[in-house]
Parts: structure tokens; C-alpha cells; sequence
């Protein structure tokens, strides 16, 4: 299911912004006043630029996470986490700065069961403290291996975030789902059995990038599809 589908390579909350750029240009050329017009045509051609979303190949590696994000990888953490049954989770956190694509997609097919919005401040998103501090909106998917979380954050320029995504939409992996404005942060959870193939400050791409794979190990060892399942609801695998 792809929720945010673009318009001409141009995400759709871009539009609103783009369309009276254009128009205020091209009023402002047509009274003679091509030089006033300068400023809204070149905020055009940027909200072109920042709202760009490009057409992404999701690889095919089996359990993989995908990067939900463009940007910088600015941590890897585990941290304490309700939804997960350990009460742990592994964190994953990509920083967005103003020239990235601001498009999410979904790091794993699932089915969103939460749909979790917090009020909060705007501190720069490199700070650890914003993921508990900032405004957000977390979603969870239930998939085939267990509980996965992403988390868009506003940063200190972002004051808006798009969340298309509803409980009991089914995204499968790559799909798009929402859109911070301007520079921001993203997070993915993950549980701590995961095998993390990113470090800080490696660059990833939104839908391409692998950030991590679940229960690898189990997998090398030869545990069944079934097995990996109860094995990520905390249960044995027999």
C-alpha cells in the first residue's frame, strides 16, 4: 500500500507549498515586476528540490530492515522498550539535514497496530535527548518476526511531521508513509536479537539501505520461519 504516492516526483504535501510559489512568480512577472519575482521562483524551485521523492529498488536480502530515511546514521543504542518482549529494544537513529529526501518508508512489511503522537520541543535532532524530548510520531508494525517501531522526530528547523499511516494499514517493506518538514530525525527499533550492519556516521538511502537484519543467527542455524516467530514473541523455539 503506498500512502504518500508523488505527484511528477514531487511528494504531495509539496505541492501545497510549490503551487502558490508559482502562481505569486508568475503574477509578479505579468504586472512587470519580473525582479520581485526572483525570490518566490527561486523558494519554488527549492520546494521542488526538498520535496523531491524519487523512485527506490528495495533489496531483496530475507529479514532485512531497510532504512527508512536519507541521511547519516547518528546512533546505535539499545534502550528500554515496553512494546518489545524483552523490555528492550536496539535503536537505530538517521539524521536528515535540509538536502535530503524527507519521504519515510516503511523498513518491513507488517500491519501497524499503534499509531503513537507526542507533543514535545524542538532541540537539534543530533541531540541523543530528542528521541524522549521532541515532538514525534512512532508507529509499530506487527511482521512476520516480531514487533518493529519507526520514529519521526521534529528537530530544531522540522516543525511538521506527516504521518499517513493508520492503525490496521498493511506497508509492505519500501512503501512510503510520511514526511518531516524541514531537517529532522528517524528512528527504527528493533529487537536486541537483531544484527545492526550500519555505524554511526555511514550514509544510508530511504528503501535501499540495510540497516539490519532480523534474528540472523537463528536463521544461519537453521530455525524454521515458524521457529523465528516464536522465538520473537519470546517464546522458545520448539
Amino acid at each position: 500500500m503506498h500512502l504518500m504516492t508523488p505527484r511528477l516526483g514531487i511528494a504531495k504535501p509539496g505541492w501545497i507549498y510549490f503551487v502558490p510559489l508559482l502562481l505569486a512568480a508568475a503574477l509578479l512577472v505579468g504586472i512587470g515586476l519580473w525582479w520581485a519575482a526572483i525570490l518566490p521562483g527561486i523558494a519554488g524551485l527549492y520546494t521542488i528540490y526538498f520535496f523531491r521523492d524519487p523512485e527506490r529498488r528495495v533489496p531483496g536480502i530475507p529479514h532485512s530492515i531497510c532504512s527508512p530515511a536519507d541521511g547519516r546514521v547518528a546512533s546505535v543504542v539499545e534502550v528500554p522498550c515496553d512494546r518489545m518482549p524483552s523490555g528492550r529494544a536496539r535503536r537505530v537513529a538517521v539524521f536528515l539535514n535540509v538536502f535530503n529526501v524527507h519521504v519515510q518508508r516503511a523498513p518491513i512489511g507488517g500491519t501497524v497496530v499503534a499509531v503513537e503522537r507526542r507533543p514535545g520541543r524542538y532541540m537539534n535532532a543530533l541531540n541523543e535527548k530528542c528521541s524522549e524530548e521532541n515532538e514525534a510520531v512512532t508507529i509499530w508494525l506487527e511482521t512476520d518476526m516480531g514487533i518493529v517501531g519507526v520514529r519521526q522526530i521534529a528537530g530544531a528547523i522540522a516543525r511538521r511531521i506527516v504521518c499517513a499511516a493508520k492503525v490496521g494499514d498493511r506497508l509492505e517493506r519500501g512503501d512510503r508513509y510520511g514526511l518531516i518538514q524541514f531537517g529532522s530525525r528517524v528512528e527504527v527499533f528493533l529487537p536486541t536479537d537483531s544484527t545492526v550492519k550500519v555505524q554511526p556516521g555511514q550514509k544510508v538511502s530511504s528503501g535501499v539501505s540495510c540497516l539490519a537484519v532480523l534474528f540472523e543467527e537463528e536463521v544461519k542455524r537453521g530455525y524454521s520461519r515458524e521457529a523465528v516467530a516464536r522465538i520473537a514473541v519470546g517464546v522458545g523455539p520448539e
